[in-house]
């Protein structure tokens, strides 16, 4: 008897195929680094008889890099966690804002290495005879390089949601949890993981001193790349030097192939805007993961379970609340204010005496007065890079093809520790005869030149298609296209 063809929806297909064995054994061999590194970290450590040696032989390289790029992705998912939950707290809760917002700004302004030599002791002591308290220390220096712009971002990410869609959200009774996922992550996404990927690329800039410490003239140094550096550095040894380069250079482009490449196709899906923009994230490894049976197999265990989250989150959030009324929260609002004005006096007022009475008005005034030298010369490169790069970032962002081809090299170079090259900086400034005052002002922008164009380039690649349509219908150009349209695009980038 001859049976009849089975419908196409109904045949068996093969269960695994070359891509999920490909995946299979990237996630094996992800887990068993983890597990590697995670076991170094465990060793015994008590100073000063085990602090960890470096050696400047090149095989070791590989390790090194592991270590430190684990504790750059550790400190990655610390900062994502904190971003999430202090701008949605900013951002929703009008009176924390006044506190967070101004919290967040002087904290961004604190230099890492003054977190480090204040917290380093402490995380030694929290993990007696490990290794892990050095480690942990580390990470939260990494931490704070990476975590002030992203939270910077998702909160000014969430101030400018469109009111359509906050009055949606209310007028179809979501929860506070349900318009965080569907309307709040998926407008900050494209703009969190454009600063993700910049903060990421900062933080390489201070592997070195977070994997080298010195605290109270005591050393601690963890293997890792950036203590490599420090120590080829102090042995003036050239060679380690640049195979330290390579390295690192290895490391920048494995990590934008195998991690922000396919995030940033994946999050090219919340960009929102009516019309096409032409230009579509492409991904070898996202594209794999796609062709992957995974998600179906999986489909039956983890949808009841993500669905299961949502409904509690969204009945321990609640529905979004309309807010009181302004005469409910102006009496609130003024003891709120005299509160907050009476703890900042006196903090002030606390500072000052801790001032005049330990450091001393004199050191004071000198500290102010290098300061303003400081000022002066991050003033200068932030004017000149700004208005040399942003007219470049801006043509490169609006043309897809040369984003494609471009695009690549800047993130590659905002990513790269520029620190890694101020020892051969140095030398061309020493042979060339240029005065340091202007040469530290050169070394800025080895680095932060790059940021200036690679953030212009994101700015103007988030500015939706149809208003650059729309600004090309009615003829706007010159000044006032920068005025109307490109300006306010970019300025949150």
């Amino acid at each position: 008897m001859k049976q009849l063809p089975q419908p196409e929806s109904l045949r068996q297909s093969p269960s695994f195929g070359l891509a999920d064995g490909i995946v299979i054994l990237g996630v094996l061999a992800l887990l068993a680094l983890i597990a590697h590194v995670g076991s170094e970290a465990m060793v015994s450590f008590v100073l000063p008889n085990d602090s960890p040696r470096i050696s400047l032989d090149p095989h070791n390289l590989p390790e090194y890099a592991l270590r430190s790029t684990t504790r750059m992705f550790i400190a990655l998912a610390a900062s994502m966690v904190f971003t999430l939950v202090y701008g949605s707290i900013a951002a929703h809760n009008k009176r924390a804002e006044r506190v967070l917002v101004p919290l967040l700004d002087i904290l961004q302004s604190v230099p890492v290495l003054g977190f480090l030599s204040i917290t380093v002791t402490g995380f030694i002591a929290l993990f007696p005879g490990s290794l892990l308290g050095l480690e942990a220390a580390s990470i939260f220096a990494i931490f704070t390089s990476q975590v002030w712009n992203m939270t910077f971002s998702f909160y000014q990410s969430l101030r400018t949601v469109p009111k359509e869609l906050l009055e949606a959200a209310s007028l179809y009774r979501l929860s506070r949890w349900q318009r965080f996922t569907r309307i709040e992550a998926p407008s900050a996404a494209i703009p969190l993981l454009w600063n993700a990927m910049m903060s990421f690329g900062g933080g390489w800039f201070f592997v070195a001193a977070s994997e080298a410490i010195s605290v109270l003239n005591q050393d601690y140094t963890l293997p890792g790349i950036g203590s490599y550096v420090a120590a080829a550095v102090a042995a003036q040894d050239l060679a380690a030097l640049g195979w330290a380069i390579v390295a690192m250079a290895a490391i920048i482009m494995l990590v934008d192939q195998l991690f922000w490449r396919p995030l940033v196709a994946w999050s090219d899906k919340f960009r929102m805007e009516q019309s096409s923009s032409g230009d579509v994230p492409q991904s070898w490894l996202y594209e794999l993961l796609k062709s992957t049976r995974f998600s179906k197999l999986l489909a039956p265990i983890t949808t009841p379970a993500i669905d299961a989250s949502d409904r509690l989150m969204s009945s321990l959030l609640g529905p979004v609340s309309q807010g009181p009324t302004t005469g409910e929260s102006e009496r609130p609002d003024r003891y709120f204010n005299l509160a907050l004005l009476v703890i900042v006096g006196s903090l002030l007022a606390w500072l000052v005496h801790f001032v005049l009475i330990t450091v001393g008005l004199a050191e004071v005034v000198t500290a102010f007065r290098l300061g303003l030298y400081t000022l002066l010369r991050v003033t200068i490169l932030l004017i000149v890079a700004t208005v040399i790069w942003t007219p470049i970032g801006v043509a490169i962002g609006f043309n897809p093809k040369l984003a494609r081809l471009l695009q690549p090299f800047v993130q590659f170079m905002a990513s790269f520790p520029a620190n890694f090259i101020f020892p051969f900086a140095t030398l061309f400034f020493v042979y060339s005869h240029i005065n340091i005052n202007w040469g530290s002002i050169l070394l800025m922008a080895l680095g932060s030149q790059w940021y200036i164009l690679f953030n212009s380039i994101a700015g103007a690649q988030t500015i939706p298609s149809d208003l650059r349509e729309m600004a090309d219908d009615i003829g706007l150009k010159g000044f006032q296209r920068w005025k109307k349209l490109i300006i306010p695009g970019i300025f949150s980038a």
